[in-house]
């Protein structure tokens, strides 16, 4: 199941964000995040109406999707970055899919038109989901991050959400 998270959920959320930190390149600090970090982060996107959304199995959190200001300029207001994470011992099951098309979805009824995904190159199976998804590269920046002592190169990929539809008038 796939719903808006409540505060409830922020502790499990913490958990997956904090495993992700500790052992992947999926993102970029290296330092955990308390509880507090989590409630300011959540309480951020909800002042923005924003989506948290988490996967749930036998009310178990599982996973988490979001997205947030792509840049904090007026003229990226139709842009966001989009972060998705499953807990470890449930990647491979097809949540972040799941999670993904839900999050597009959200973004949609938003009236977003770009979803913009910046993604640690070497990681393969999230490049491949993006494509499957639509999502298009559109950057590569060599060597702009470090963590666990080696260089990291991003791959900037982004999902137009509404192809063809105009600018709003303003």
């Amino acid at each position: 199941m796939i719903r808006d998270a409540t505060e409830h959920d922020l502790p499990a959320i913490r958990a997956i964000y904090n495993d992700a930190v500790l052992n992947t390149t999926a993102i970029w600090n290296e330092q955990p995040v308390d509880l507090a970090n989590r409630q300011a982060w959540f309480s951020a996107r909800q002042a923005q109406q924003y989506p948290i959304l988490v996967a749930v199995e036998n009310d178990e959190v599982t996973g988490y999707a979001s997205f947030g200001d792509w840049r904090p300029f007026e003229g990226f207001r139709y842009s966001v970055e989009h972060s998705v994470y499953v807990r470890n011992d449930q990647r491979g099951k097809g949540l972040g899919p799941r999670l993904m098309q839900a999050l597009i979805e959200r973004a949609r009824s938003c009236d977003k038109h770009v979803m913009v995904a910046a993604i640690e190159s070497g990681n393969l199976a999230s490049i491949r989901l993006h494509e499957r998804l639509g999502f298009i590269t559109t950057g590569q920046m060599p060597q702009v991050g470090i963590k666990f002592g080696r260089w990291l190169d991003l791959t900037f990929m982004q999902l137009t959400l509404n192809p063809g539809v105009e600018p709003p008038k303003e």
